[in-house]
This record gives C-alpha cells, structure tokens and sequence, in this order.
C-alpha cells in the first residue's frame, strides 16, 4: 500500500515544507490542492511547475493527484468545464501526475439531467486526459455523493481515463457501507481517500480512528498495490488540531489497517 496525504490539511504551507513533512513521516505522495492561493495551480508558469517538480523530487515524493474544482454535472455550457479540466490536466502531466479530481457539483438539478451533463463532458474530456497520461477521477461527493451515483456516469462514460475517487466520507453520509461502495467503484477505482469525523452532524476533522467512519472496512477492500490518502481538511476547520503533528500517528494507524486486511 502506498500512503499520501492532501495539502488541504497544511493551508499556507510552502510547497517545500508540504514536501519534506511528507518524506520524513513516510507518506510516498501528496495530493495537490490546485487552488490559485496554493503555491501550485493551473495559472502557475512553466518555470513554477518545473521548479515544483524538482522539489517534489528531491524529496522522494510525488504527486498522487491534482485536486482541481471543475465541476462536470454543473449548470451552464460546456466549454468552461471543459477548459477547467484541460488546464488541470496539463498541470498534472507537468507535475508527473497521475490523476486529476473533479468534482460532480449537479447542485439541484434532477439526477437525469446532472448525469447527462457528467457523461458529456467526461466523454469530452477523456481523450485530452488520455493523450497526456493523466486519468480524470470523479470524487463521491455532493449531488453524487455515493458511489453507485458516481459509478452511474461512469459506466455510461466507458473510458479508461475517466475513473472514481472513492471518497470514504461522503459515501458513508450517503447511507452506504464500504462494501456497497466498492462494489459499485471497483471497476472505476482510481484511489481512496481516508478520514475521520465525530459523527454525520459534527465535521470537524479528527485524527484517523478517532471518529466515527468505518476506516477499518474500507481500507480492507483497497488492493495492495493501491493508495490511500489522508484528507484533513484543516483549511475548513481552522480550529481542528494542527495536521503535522498527527502524520506519523494517522500513517502507522494505516498501516496497522493494512495488517489487519492482509492476515
């Protein structure tokens, strides 16, 4: 199993500071938060990006994932989804990564009609992804925030480089077991993301094993070559305790997870 963790739970930190808390608590990867205030976006120039790359790999850490905010079953045209995406990608492929996230973000609109607008522009989109070896990863979250709605584009996409980003939290507070999930999200799997909250009506992000999700379960269904990665979101919770301090205890409860699936 190969372990990473988000920059979402490190708001403000440098690109290097994100990198080395990486190597030295043993996580092989980071998932990038492309937003315009993190040291590395879509708008971010060649140079930055080079620059980025080589202190990603002076440390021994990749980039598991871009996670961008294009939103495929939005309202609107499809142009502007589809440029989000592609400036996504292109930044992945700089930065040697192998995923890109996008989020569904149907909003109210009638499941049918939200479908329609994820498979077209996933279908769109696909190709360009292709051609740059990055895979587009749609997250279980919002108006497809369980896996059998993610996995009910999918399947109607039909592409290799359209896949799910398995999202433990979100398909739980869906009503689904980590078993339903996987089921649904086995042929689409891209990577796993791991967390930990009190309950369905207290978010705050708590330390992995300390709360309420079924950790134990989900994590015994990723296969052993897979990734797992800790999405602390620190950025939305300011008062949840500072992540740093949690990497090598959240790392070893992983692994002791891992163990236990493999006995």
């Amino acid at each position: 199993m190969k372990y990473a963790f988000s920059t979402l739970g490190l708001p403000g930190a440098t690109l290097e500071r994100s990198a080395a808390l990486a190597a030295a608590h043993g996580y092989q990867g980071l998932e990038l938060r492309a937003h315009s205030e993190e040291p590395l976006h879509p708008g971010s120039s060649a140079a930055d990006r080079a620059a980025g790359l080589r202190t990603l790999t002076g440390a021994g850490v990749t980039v598991l994932g871009v996670a961008g905010y294009a939103r495929v079953a939005a309202p609107g045209p499809d142009e502007p989804v589809l440029a989000e995406i592609q400036a996504l990608v292109r930044l992945a492929a700089d930065l040697e990564a192998p995923c890109v996230r996008v989020f569904p973000g149907g909003g109210e609109l009638p499941a049918v009609q939200a479908d329609a607008l994820a498979v077209r522009r996933l279908r769109a989109a696909a190709p360009f992804a292709e051609r740059h070896g990055v895979r587009i990863l749609l997250e279980t979250h919002d108006s497809h925030r369980t896996a059998n709605a993610t996995a009910r584009v999918l399947d109607r996409v039909g592409h290799p480089a359209a896949g799910a980003l398995w999202d433990v939290l979100h398909t739980w507070l869906g009503g689904e077991s980590p078993a339903e999930s996987h089921r649904a999200l086995a042929a689409h799997l891209g990577y796993v993301q791991v967390k930990d909250v009190a309950s369905a009506h207290e978010p705050t992000p708590l330390g992995l094993g300390a709360g309420a999700l079924p950790l134990a379960e989900a994590v015994a269904l990723v296969p052993p070559d897979g990734w797992l990665c800790w999405e602390y979101e620190k950025r939305w919770y300011p008062d949840a305790a500072e992540l740093p301090g949690q990497l090598a205890r959240g790392r070893a409860y992983l692994e002791g997870l891992v163990g236990q699936g493999l006995r």
